[in-house]
């Protein structure tokens, strides 16, 4: 069992930049693909982007190409989202995640085997 938790979150203006981390703890973090995902209110949680096990592979969501970027830290446990260039629709809890298999590289919800407690994003205008 991995414990996930999140920080990072905050409010910031359109345009602006945020740095999240997610810290690991419970089981052998460097051979899990990690990722995060976000939810919105009244929306479903979406995917945003996910590392592979070796650092190797990154996926990003179409609506975050090119503003976000997902890179781990393994002497840490910690993998980390930064966000450039936000905007209000990047707004949302968002959530680390962990593989549930282990060498994996993509990360769908459907993967997820841990979840963080979430961190709120928020992106005024």
């Amino acid at each position: 069992q991995v414990q996930l938790v999140e920080s990072g979150g905050g409010l910031v203006q359109a345009g602006g930049s945020l740095r999240l981390s997610c810290a690991a703890s419970g089981r052998a973090f460097s051979i899990y693909a990690m990722g995060w995902f976000r939810q919105a209110p009244g929306k479903e949680r979406e995917f945003v982007a996910s590392v592979s096990w070796s650092g190797g592979r990154t996926y990003y969501a179409d609506s975050v190409k090119g503003r976000f970027t997902l890179f781990r830290d393994n002497i840490r446990n910690t993998v980390y989202l930064q966000m450039n260039s936000l905007r209000p629709e990047d707004t949302a809890v968002y959530y680390c995640a962990g593989d549930r298999r282990p060498y994996g590289n993509d990360l769908s919800q459907a993967d997820v085997g841990s979840w963080g407690q979430g961190t709120q994003v928020t992106v005024s205008s």
